[in-house]
């Protein structure tokens, strides 16, 4: 089963290397199983979004059948965009 997590942290992995490519760093952490988005580009994330604690980037799969799930990508960007 940690084999399966890993793996599918790469679609994780791949958002933030592409966001990396053009310049927006973005540092995520983690309350399982929610994966929150903390700082892009170095400002602090202050917004909330599908949680209590932070702006939730994606959920971690609770099954061993299920895959890293982001939340609404459009809210995703847009918050990117306001913090670049």
């Amino acid at each position: 089963m940690d084999a399966l997590i890993l793996i599918d942290m790469d679609k994780i992995e791949t958002f933030v290397k592409r966001l990396n490519q053009i310049g927006i760093n973005i540092e995520l952490s983690c309350n399982f199983p929610w994966i929150y988005i903390n700082k892009i580009n170095g400002k602090l994330v202050t917004e909330k979004y599908c949680a209590n604690h932070g702006f939730t980037l994606g959920f971690y799969p609770i099954k061993a059948d299920q895959s890293i799930q982001f939340t609404n990508i459009s809210e995703i960007f847009k918050l990117i965009r306001k913090y670049i």
